[in-house]
């Protein structure tokens, strides 16, 4: 890596020696501009709109358009006596929870490295700030810029988050925002449970730019002269949903499915997923259907009972008509 800064980092009456780094760099695959029919670089250049002469870099200053056509030209001495910090100092502020900045503050990020004999008070900024669970909020000028930062410990060295001002932060003005709408109960409960079903570790390593990836395999095959391998076809998002509860709860059994979790119980309605599932459970419990012949036969033998009893029928018929002969002897 090569330093885009030197300077240093005043921390009370202590001043530790650093160079910057830029801690990332973009993987975009970059093309330039060609003729499409003999591959020639498309060249720019810097013309004036006014006299139409070719304009070098020495000879172009800033201008500020005032409008009305009217334009106000600063020159080197313009700037020279601006209130910016040539010290090529990182003055630290004060010392803030982490949370308390807002992420969408933070712009870009820099390593920065002991510099000579700084490594020790260095080593002891970043062993106390780690220590205090809290960020340093400083001043630094990069780039022809005053900007607002926060100094904080990534892997055991010193991360200088450049910051935006508050005043470049928009604000959002939607319509949504003014109208009445009410979630239900049931939904927010089972969107809560789909974030439940969900939920993991943040493991970076595990995303990957997938369409970078198919660009550069286009180049290479254009490089090597071979066919392009196309990638298997994702499966299509689904439509808007109508039924906001029935889309929740098919979302929470995909990812329960994903986890390798068993479905849900309970007197829900079922869904897509989970009736596809009961219909395999019951495919499954089939064979079970081979008891129910020993049923049937226990079944059959039920009418012996009865044949018997109406044998015992005639007995007490002939027992009462052998009643009124005693009668007649009387």
């Amino acid at each position: 890596m090569r330093a885009i800064w030197k300077g240093a980092v005043s921390f009370g009456l202590v001043s530790i020696g650093v160079k910057v780094y830029s801690a990332t760099e973009e993987k975009d695959i970059r093309f330039h501009q060609v003729h499409r029919e003999d591959g020639g670089r498309i060249r720019y250049k810097r013309t004036c709109s006014v006299c139409g002469e070719e304009v070098t870099y020495d000879d172009i200053a800033k201008g500020y358009d005032i409008g009305g056509g009217e334009m106000v030209i600063l020159t080197d001495e313009d700037f020279a006596d601006l209130p910016l910090s040539t010290s090529h100092a990182i003055d630290v502020l004060e010392f803030v929870p982490a949370e308390q900045v807002d992420p969408i503050l933070y712009n870009k990020a820099y390593f920065l490295e002991p510099e000579g004999s700084a490594t020790k008070p260095y080593v002891l900024l970043r062993d106390a700030l780690s220590d205090s669970e809290r960020v340093a909020i400083v001043k630094v000028a990069l780039r022809q810029r005053e900007q607002l930062a926060t100094l904080r410990v990534r892997e055991g060295v010193l991360l200088l988050n450049t910051m935006l001002w508050p005043d470049e932060i928009r604000r959002p003005d939607f319509s949504f925002l003014d109208e009445d709408l009410k979630v239900r109960p049931p939904e927010l409960a089972m969107a809560s449970s789909l974030i439940d079903s969900m939920a993991g570790e943040f493991e970076p390593d595990a995303f990957t730019d997938d369409y970078r990836a198919a660009l550069q395999e286009v180049i290479d095959a254009k490089v090597e002269g071979r066919e392009v391998v196309q990638p298997e076809e994702e499966e299509a998002a689904p439509a808007a949903a109508v039924d906001l509860m029935a889309a929740l709860k098919a979302s929470v059994e995909r990812a329960r499915a994903a986890r390798g979790e068993a479905p849900s119980g309970g007197g829900a309605e079922p869904t897509p997923i989970s009736s596809a599932r009961s219909a395999k459970k019951a495919a499954k419990k089939a064979p079970a259907k081979k008891a129910e012949p020993a049923k049937k036969t226990a079944a059959k033998k039920t009418p012996a009972k009865k044949t018997a009893a109406k044998k015992a029928e005639p007995a007490k018929k002939t027992a009462a008509k052998k009643t009124p002969a005693k009668k007649k002897s009387a």
